[in-house]
């Protein structure tokens, strides 16, 4: 989620508020019941209420699976660049935005007014009070108004409120620590490159402590530590490949995880709570096609900047994964209520049903969402196509091993290759000139300092990176000179 923040470009979430807040606010909105009626149609024995606390646990977009979505091959050559980040944006913002719709209608259902379900009593004879983070579950009683200042308080400030706080207040002292280290050079490579993880483990462990929602810190915390677009840029300067190392692995064991995980017996059990495969197969149809698509149709006119015609709108409904995040908004939710069977009979078709329906979800959109992708980037290159030339950026090869990136143009004898629709240019790159001839790119003045003389400044021009080989090895960086 930190890599996911600091990928983005600089002063991304305020350039970009008024999409992210149609997206996270009325278009969620408009999701999250879409969804819950899906699952009501589909899992019987479930109140609308009751789907509701399901539907809340998947409207969310997965970030980890988003960024192949956002970063992976296909995008490289066929996806817009400002559609790719702000799918990667929207996935990061409302895994945490989730919350507020889960704890509502747990709110609304643990305080709902059931007729033979006797309200919980002190020693004293007067009805318990209730704390906000309690360990009760079960009904509280009937009282929308309580439920409703409940939720204000825990899922609404406690969660989103103080997460998204505490990430700012972290990025922004990160970020101003990591700009006077490097400027003194107090910092090696490693401890810089190794710098977001550990960031990352402190909100996480820190979240934990207090019980705020620790994903939206961890991204926007990312987002305020390349608020200037210093970060990023060092990184790319650096030629960074140890994040992208960290991210592969944490993606495997993720997916390892799930499957670990998966509940496959709970899957078809008519007798108990009757779910069938044919039912989740058909909900899982209907989720993909009415979860996010609706929605997104019916308000990408008001974004303009991030989805200019339908195509791309139903591209970016389609392609919203369920994954880990659902999980964990699922077993959230399970500590939340009784175990199945201990309660009335609404709270144990839904504590039956929520585990095995969620999972499946998560399952489902895995399979389908990951075969999408070549089946897609098939069709496109047998019906020709043509790749995106957007915003072309010339890197130079640190080998001649090197593998090449996608939808980019190599020029051997330079050592370089012209990149074009990259994910998330740095905000200090130069275009790519498309002309034969040299070009400045700008450059870069350092201090040598000697004991018992002055200091003095030598600029170094960067060569062009279409010159020949031997002119590339004669020069040298000089960001990492000391």
């Amino acid at each position: 989620m930190v890599k996911v923040g600091y990928e983005l470009p600089k002063r991304y979430i305020r350039l970009h508020l008024v999409e992210l807040t149609i997206c996270l606010l009325p278009l969620m909105t408009i999701q999250w019941l879409a969804t819950s009626a899906c699952i009501k149609l589909m899992i019987p024995n479930l109140s609308f209420l009751t789907s509701l606390i399901i539907g809340s646990c998947v409207i969310c977009i997965d970030p980890v699976l988003s960024q192949a979505i956002a970063k992976g091959p296909f995008a490289d050559q066929y996806v817009r660049r400002h559609l790719r980040e702000f799918i990667s944006a929207e996935a990061g913002g409302n895994d945490g935005f989730g919350f507020p719709f889960l704890l509502l209608s747990i709110a609304l259902l643990r305080y709902a007014d059931t007729p033979g379900i006797e309200i919980g009593k002190s020693g004293h004879g007067k009805q318990s009070r209730d704390w906000i983070g309690k360990p009760d579950t079960g009904r509280f009683g009937g009282d929308v108004g309580r439920a409703l200042a409940h939720w204000a308080v825990e899922g609404v400030l406690y969660m989103l409120v103080i997460g998204a706080g505490y990430g700012v207040l972290v990025g922004f002292l990160s970020r101003k620590a990591l700009n006077l280290a490097s400027r003194r050079r107090w910092i090696d490579k490693e401890s810089f490159f190794l710098y977001p993880v550990a960031m990352g483990l402190f909100i996480v462990g820190t979240c934990g402590c207090f019980g705020s929602d620790e994903t939206l810190a961890c991204f926007i915390a990312g987002c305020a530590l390349n608020w200037d677009g210093s970060y990023h840029f060092e990184v790319e300067e650096r030629h960074d490949s140890f994040n992208s190392t960290i991210e592969s692995i944490l993606n495997v064991g993720t997916f390892i995880f799930l499957g670990a995980i998966m509940p496959w017996n709970q899957f078809h059990l008519p007798s108990q709570n009757g779910i069938t495969i044919a039912r989740l197969v058909g909900l899982g149809f209907l989720i993909l096609i009415f979860r996010r698509i609706p929605a997104i149709m019916m308000g990408y006119r008001f974004m303009p900047k991030v989805c200019k015609d339908w195509k791309e709108a139903v591209f970016m409904g389609y392609f919203a994964p369920i994954g880990v995040g659902a999980i964990s908004y699922v077993e959230y939710a399970r500590r939340l209520l009784p175990h199945p069977g201990e309660s009335d009979a609404e709270i144990n078709n839904l504590t039956a049903a929520m585990i095995p329906v969620v999972y499946w979800l998560v399952f489902f959109s895995i399979v389908i969402h990951g075969l999408s992708i070549p089946v897609l980037n098939y069709l496109y290159k047998w019906f020709k196509v043509p790749t995106i030339r957007d915003h072309p950026v010339e890197i130079l090869l640190l080998s001649e091993n090197e593998p090449v990136p996608n939808n980019s143009v190599v020029d051997r004898r330079g050592h370089s290759v012209v990149l074009n629709n990259r994910f998330s240019c740095a905000v200090n790159q130069r275009p790519h000139s498309g002309h034969g001839d040299l070009h400045r790119e700008g450059t870069d003045t350092i201090v040598l300092r000697r004991s018992g003389e002055t200091s003095y400044r030598s600029s170094i021009e960067r060569v062009s990176t279409k010159s020949s080989s031997h002119e590339l090895e004669q020069s040298v960086s000089t960001r990492n000179v000391v």
